[in-house]
This record gives C-alpha cells, sequence and structure tokens, in this order.
C-alpha cells in the first residue's frame, strides 16, 4: 500500500502541470491541528480569486489581503482564474493563518518560486498588505502536531516570528521564523547551501516560577492546612468566611504550593492557552491562575462559540480556577462546573463540528456565610435571619457542593493575630515540600493523584480500620451524606495519610477529613 502511494506520489510531481501547485499548513479543531493541503491552479480566463474547502469568513477575506501583499513586495499577481483549495474539504478552516501558504502557491504555481521546495516545509502567517507576517493563534498546538508526523524530522515549520518562542517549547522541530513574505521566497529560492531563514534557537528562562508566598499570610493555620490537603490530592475546596479574612489572599497563594509541573502538563497548558491567544513564554510551567468575574456566562466558563475555543475551565487546565463570590455567579452557570469536575474534559458540540478540551483543573472557591457576610463574625454585626441565610447557601445546589471535596470555614482574625508580632506560618516552598512528596508516594502507588481514584481504586487503596469505618459510618448516618460524599471522604483520608507517610489510614485521618465537609449546612 506504501509503494502504491509513493508510486502515485511520484507521478503526481512528475505529471502535474506547470499552473498548479501544492503546499500545506495546520486548521485548528479543538487541541488537534490537523494537516491542510493547499492546492493552487491556475487557468485562463477572466480574472477571479476563489477559495473552496470550507473556508470562514477570515479566510475568504485572504483573497484581498494577499493580492495586496503580492503587488507591494513587487510580485506578479497572475491576472488569471485562481482557485485555490483547502484540503480535506469537510474540515473547517478559519483565521488568517492560511495567507502565507496561499501566497505561497499562487507563486509557485505562477513560476515565480521553486514548487519543489515547498514539499520539505508546512507554513502558517496571516499577511499584512505589505507582505509582513503577523501572529498567529495555535502556534504550539500547531508545532506539537506537525511533531507527532513520523516524517517530522524532514520538515521544517515557517511561521511569523512573533509566534517563535512559543513554538520552540515543542521538541525536535525545526523553526524557522520570518517577519516578511519576501524572506519566505528568499529562502524557498535560495541556492543550497547558501542563507536562508535561521533556525529559531530558544532562549527560554530555566528559573523557578514565582508564586506569592502564604507565609505573608497570618493566622488561618487550619485553612492551610486543608489547602495543603488539597494541593496533595488534586481535591477542590471551598473557603466560607466574612470578607476580609484573606480568602482571596489564600486562594491567590495555592497555585505556589501545588507539585512542578512536568513538560506534557506544561505543553498542554500553554498549547490551550495558544489556542486563545494569551500564551506568553515567560510564564512556562508557571500554573495557570483562572478568576473569572461572577457576571461570566456560562459559555465563558465552558467554551464554545460557533468556532469552538477553549472557556475560563480549559485556560486552568493543570492549574487552578478561583470562583469568588460563588453564590453570585448564575446557579445556571455553576451547574456547567459538574461534568469537568468529575470528567477532567468538556466536550462543545455546535452543528457544524465538534471540540473536546482538556479541564483538569482545582477548583478553589469562596464565600460569605450570609447575605451581608458577617454571620458568625464576633462582632456580631449580622441580622440576617435563619431563612435568608438557608437561601443564600442553597444558591448553591447540593449535586455541585458534593463535588467539591473540602469546604472549609475561614474566621475572622483576632487584633493580635493581624499584628506585625503575630506569627506569619511556614513559606511555600516549606508547604510545596511536603506536598510533592506525598504526590510522589500516590503517583508511584496508583499513577495519579487521590483525586482521579475510580471507585474500584478506592477499594484497593483506601481501606480502613474497624474504627475507621466505624467512625465514617456514623458520620454518614448522622449528617446523611451521600455515596459520593463517602468516597470523597475517603480520597481525603488517603491524602492526609500520604502526607502523614503511613500506608493504612488510621481513625485521626479519617476524623480530620470528616471536619472538611461540614463548614456549611448539609445538602
Amino acid at each position: 500500500m506504501s509503494s502504491n502511494h509513493g508510486i502515485q506520489k511520484h507521478r503526481y510531481q512528475n505529471l502535474k502541470p506547470e499552473n498548479e501547485s501544492r503546499d500545506f499548513s495546520r486548521a485548528l479543531s479543538g487541541m488537534k491541528a490537523p494537516e491542510v493541503t493547499v492546492e493552487v491552479h491556475l487557468a485562463n480566463g477572466l480574472p477571479s480569486f476563489t477559495i473552496v474547502g470550507l473556508p470562514e469568513t477570515e479566510v475568504k477575506e485572504a483573497k484581498d489581503r494577499v493580492r495586496a501583499a503580492l503587488q507591494n513586495i513587487r510580485f506578479e499577481f497572475p491576472a488569471r482564474r485562481i482557485t485555490v483549495n483547502l484540503a480535506p474539504a469537510d474540515l473547517p478552516k478559519e483565521s488568517g493563518r492560511f495567507d502565507l501558504p496561499i501566497a505561497l502557491g499562487i507563486l509557485a504555481a505562477s513560476g515565480q518560486i521553486r514548487q519543489d521546495q515547498l514539499d520539505r516545509y508546512e507554513f502558517a502567517g496571516e499577511l499584512s498588505l505589505s507582505g509582513e507576517l503577523r501572529a498567529i493563534r495555535g502556534a504550539l498546538a500547531m508545532a506539537y502536531a506537525i511533531s507527532q508526523n513520523p516524517k517530522a524530522s524532514e520538515t521544517a515549520f515557517i511561521l511569523p516570528s512573533a509566534n517563535a518562542d512559543e513554538a520552540a517549547f515543542v521538541q525536535n522541530l525545526k523553526i524557522l521564523p520570518a517577519n516578511t513574505l519576501l524572506e519566505v521566497c528568499a529562502h524557498l529560492s535560495t541556492a543550497s547551501g547558501m542563507p536562508g531563514l535561521v533556525p529559531y534557537v530558544a532562549r527560554h528562562d530555566k528559573q523557578r516560577p514565582e508564586y506569592p508566598d502564604f507565609s505573608e499570610v497570618k493566622g488561618q493555620f487550619k485553612v492551610k492546612r486543608a489547602l495543603e490537603i488539597a494541593a496533595a490530592g488534586n481535591h477542590s475546596v471551598l473557603m466560607s468566611g466574612p470578607p476580609g479574612t484573606g480568602k482571596t489572599m489564600l486562594a491567590s497563594r495555592f497555585a505556589g504550593i501545588l507539585p512542578p509541573m512536568t513538560d506534557k502538563e506544561a505543553i498542554e497548558s500553554a498549547a490551550i492557552q495558544s489556542l486563545s491567544g494569551q500564551f506568553n513564554p515567560s510564564r512556562w510551567k508557571t500554573r495557570p491562575f483562572r478568576s473569572p468575574h461572577h457576571t461570566a456566562s456560562a459559555i465563558a466558563l465552558i467554551g464554545g462559540g460557533s468556532t469552538p475555543r477553549p472557556g475560563e475551565v480549559s485556560l486552568a487546565h493543570h492549574g487552578v480556577l478561583f470562583l469568588d463570590e460563588l453564590p453570585e455567579f448564575d446557579r445556571h452557570v455553576l451547574e456547567v462546573l459538574r461534568e469537568p469536575l468529575e470528567s477532567g474534559h468538556i466536550v462543545i458540540s455546535r452543528a457544524a463540528r465538534q471540540a473536546d478540551f482538556p479541564a483538569r483543573f482545582q477548583l478553589i472557591a469562596a464565600m460569605n456565610p450570609c447575605p451581608c457576610g458577617y454571620y458568625g463574625h464576633p462582632s456580631g454585626k449580622c441580622h440576617c435571619s435563619p431563612d435568608s441565610i438557608a437561601r443564600y447557601q442553597r444558591k448553591i445546589s447540593g449535586p455541585l457542593l458534593d463535588r467539591i471535596d473540602i469546604q472549609v470555614s475561614v474566621n475572622a482574625l483576632r487584633q493580635e493575630e493581624l499584628s506585625r508580632f503575630a506569627e506569619t506560618g511556614e513559606s511555600s516552598e516549606a508547604i510545596a515540600s511536603r506536598v510533592r512528596k506525598a504526590y510522589d508516594i500516590q503517583l508511584k502507588r496508583q499513577g495519579k493523584p487521590n483525586n482521579q481514584l475510580t471507585a474500584r481504586e478506592i477499594d484497593d487503596f483506601c481501606l480502613l480500620d474497624e474504627s475507621g469505618e466505624r467512625l465514617l459510618k456514623e458520620a454518614m448516618a448522622r449528617l446523611m451524606w451521600s455515596a459520593r460524599a463517602y468516597h470523597r471522604i475517603l480520597k481525603i483520608s488517603r491524602t492526609i495519610a500520604d502526607l502523614a507517610r503511613t500506608e493504612t489510614i488510621r481513625p485521626e485521618h479519617v476524623a480530620e477529613a470528616i471536619q472538611y465537609r461540614r463548614a456549611l449546612k448539609e445538602n
């Protein structure tokens, strides 16, 4: 089969008419970047320019950009019937990334550059009217897709210089950045052995990511302990407390105690941010921290649009999604979090296409205990009725609360705890060291964090002794917890035992885990 394909390709190259050309680029479909063949045909007849192959509006507008760019850099624009086919025809094409391959295809079909040089490269870049190359979205995802091709070692990726930094994070791929269309044409027309575009050498900063430090937070030792457990086992957290108790301050420092990102996690996280045009090379291997406003829509949170793009849950992949003032979010918006919290990905379906985005994030949420915010405050300022407090807390549905592993109260600090002489507690580095050790134990034992254990794996790795089992059953009966809550208590207990470096889950681990499910009234 492969030999026949090689013969057919050889025949195509030998018998291809002079007025045809072909080069290659990439489309974006969710997290994938499938290959697109850009075919150009010049025919006699009245001058026209047609692009086929399911192009979106941005791609259709390439006709005017390409014509102006070629004319402004003194190339001849063929006064013929130009047909550009973007194959495969059933794959939607969007954005201006096809400007560069279309322009090169026209030049090759008209004999102004060599066709045989195009097969060695893949191209992407939006053209300005003067022929300059502008940055594109998704360069990292495209580079990663090229690197997975069996012939990646024989292929170079030509793209705008503005995207070179992010594309260079992909290993074993030659990146050739260019500033203008003219530079690309000069490179393709350069005789063998002569200088052309220079392969990009990454200059990435290898320093450790910087995060705000936990030592800056005074008091709140119980909450810090809960966040340490959450970081070690990949658990979600809900903090409930009056205004000014440090909930936002604690959440903003949570990413600093998470285990360091692996290369695979960093590539996945960066690729998603690249899809939305938000990737910053200086933040390589820095855990993302997303904090959408409570007025955010469901589409903003999970992603969407006619051309599906990632939402906040995906942009927080391998990082932290912080939802402040949780009850102020629309209830419908909060309910869309159920699926990604359980599955770690989100599928966005539209009439013409479907996109699957990863969404393996840690949810950190914060809320006031009542409408005025001061329920339980030592000042006694709260005058909310029990009904209004219950109604306020019911804005968060029981099923969603059930999916939040740890629920902890954040109490107001006393004056002496706020003094500059007050004890500040441990640094993020000290906490992160314990978290990393516990996380490594989990990877060695089951290959994943405790929060991702299945029901069968819970039975294998979260065994309780008789006293621990009795304690948990009493709590289940008294607090009327669901089966899901039962499993989450077991996972938290397992994480607490891992932090204590013990193979067995002891009753004190179970008792501590139970305390982290009682910040709010039971639903």
